[in-house]
């Protein structure tokens, strides 16, 4: 399962701070977790979409209702929750591990079908909400080399490049 955070940050003056926290602390505090199989954090270019986005590969549902999830990953944004805004957070079932993104490379997220991924030579991931806030209720996934990369192409698409390498277990 894929299990998605997606949010804005609100306060420019402490926004490499909390970026710092996300990507060095909170990311391999979650893959510590047992159940968390990946994590890879990205931000957005298209700007129809919150700036910030988080894939992790978890094992169910129950992964994210432990106590060892609430301890080491979850609940602990207290010093930075007043500037987290658009916060929102999915479990999708339809892939057993999220694609893992390079720095030469752009996600690209599609919740309109999988049509415009299809016609940019891409096979696409479909995935549907399963848990938490169910909204989208469907999203494809694909990757995109950046040489491959026009802007013109990728209307429609919420495209993101990466902020950190996968993290694995």
């Amino acid at each position: 399962m894929i299990y998605t955070v997606e949010c804005n940050y609100a306060d420019h003056a402490s926004e490499a701070e909390w970026n710092a926290f996300y990507s060095l602390e909170k990311l391999p505090a979650l893959i510590s977790v047992s159940g968390f199989s990946s994590s890879q954090r990205f931000k957005a270019l298209s700007g129809d979409c919150p700036a910030y986005l988080a894939l992790h590969s978890v094992d169910t549902l129950a992964v994210l209702q432990s106590d060892e999830y609430r301890q080491k990953g979850g609940g602990n944004f207290a010093r930075w929750q007043s500037h987290i805004t658009d916060w929102k957070r999915n479990l999708y079932a339809g892939l057993d591990r999220a694609v893992g993104v390079g720095a030469d490379e752009f996600l690209l997220v599609s919740e309109q079908g999988p049509q415009v991924l299809i016609g940019l030579g891409l096979t696409p991931v479909a995935l549907h909400a399963v848990a938490l806030d169910k909204n989208p209720t469907h999203r494809w996934l694909a990757k995109l080399g950046c040489t491959q990369a026009r802007a013109s192409d990728l209307q429609g698409l919420k495209v993101y490049s990466a902020m950190t390498m996968q993290l694995l277990s």
